[in-house]
């Protein structure tokens, strides 16, 4: 199965219930103005937030211009609109050598299985992976990394559970660095944001960190579990007082309803989603593209349609209406 089928088949639940939603109310003819509030409300069920549902239905409207459509244009212009409000995910680039990703999340939501999918994915590229094992609170927690790293066959740096994982990462660092790797991904302990002693050792290990290199970490991710919905966001508020985070990667999507949930937490902090993890698998863990996102949303099936393309780069005289999504 490629990536876009994964990503369709993962948002099966979240478009199975946005599907549902929206048809339950509108199937043809004119959008009045209490057939959007009413899609609206119906969107908030998809952990859609209401400011960006009024975005959606905004877009929608415009593009209706007060004549009759179809459930199939309406369920396209939501997509298309949905697509524009994401951040576009970079390309990624290494930064340095080593490139340093620091993973921060709470507890459960999948940081060490993800931090084992994405040494698989950086080793498959050619690249030379270490991980840290930065977690040194959680019991069980080191040699969980240590099972991931020796499946994926990468090395990884740790030491006693209990110890300063301010030192964990310093010295991590220095290993890669005298080792020639290409890649070093640092797990690190999960906490609530509410718990202000833990907040404070993350914050100690990115200034520990930057020792080193005032530009550290490079990346800096936020894991968080699908099934949260817009919870999140008050996760990433707490976190993102302590270090900025530059990306976001989403778990479990392939068990949640609250796919949508992904849009107001990317609005929230003007950040993309890096990856999003849709199986068990090794190569579950995607690159998220959000074209790929809004057909895994709004679509049935992989076949049904092309890609929504770039409204810049349609054919003249042609009107990006014209390639709405099939349900």
């Amino acid at each position: 199965m490629g990536f876009l089928g994964k990503i369709i088949k993962g948002l099966s639940k979240s478009r199975e219930s946005m599907i549902k939603e929206v048809k339950g109310v509108f199937g043809k003819g004119k959008l009045t103005d209490a057939v959007i509030e009413n899609i609206e409300e119906k969107l908030l069920a998809c952990d859609i937030s209401i400011d960006v549902a009024s975005a959606i239905m905004e877009h929608v409207r415009k593009e209706a211009k007060g004549e009759e459509i179809d459930s199939r244009q309406l369920l396209g212009w939501m997509a298309q609109a949905t697509r524009d409000l994401l951040p576009a995910t970079p390309a990624w680039v290494a930064k340095a050598k080593p490139h340093v990703i620091l993973m921060i999340g709470v507890n459960g939501a999948g940081k060490t299985t993800t931090i084992g999918k994405l040494a698989h994915h950086y080793k498959a590229k050619g690249l030379k992976v270490m991980v840290a094992a930065g977690d040194t609170f959680r019991a069980g927690a080191i040699a969980q990394l240590e099972r991931w790293a020796e499946r994926v066959e990468v090395e990884i740096v740790k030491h006693q559970e209990g110890s300063d994982a301010a030192s964990v990462a310093f010295d991590a660092y220095a290993s890669a660095k005298a080792r020639g790797t290409d890649v070093l991904i640092i797990d690190t302990a999960g906490r609530l944001q509410n718990k202000a002693h833990l907040m404070e050792e993350l914050r100690k290990l990115v200034r520990v960190l930057r020792k080193h290199d005032e530009s550290l970490p490079h990346e800096c991710l936020l894991v968080i579990d699908g099934n949260t919905g817009q919870n999140a966001i008050q996760q990433g508020q707490g976190f993102n007082s302590i270090v900025k985070l530059d990306g976001l990667v989403v778990t479990k999507l392939d068990g949640t309803a609250k796919g949508g949930a992904i849009i107001p937490i990317c609005r929230e902090f003007g950040i993309p989603v890096f990856w999003v993890g849709v199986g068990e698998d090794l190569d579950d863990l995607i690159r998220f593209d959000r074209e790929e996102y809004v057909q895994g949303l709004f679509l049935k099936d992989a076949e049904s349609t092309e890609l929504i393309p770039d409204p810049t780069a349609l054919p003249e005289g042609t009107s990006a209406s014209d390639f709405y999504l099939g349900v």
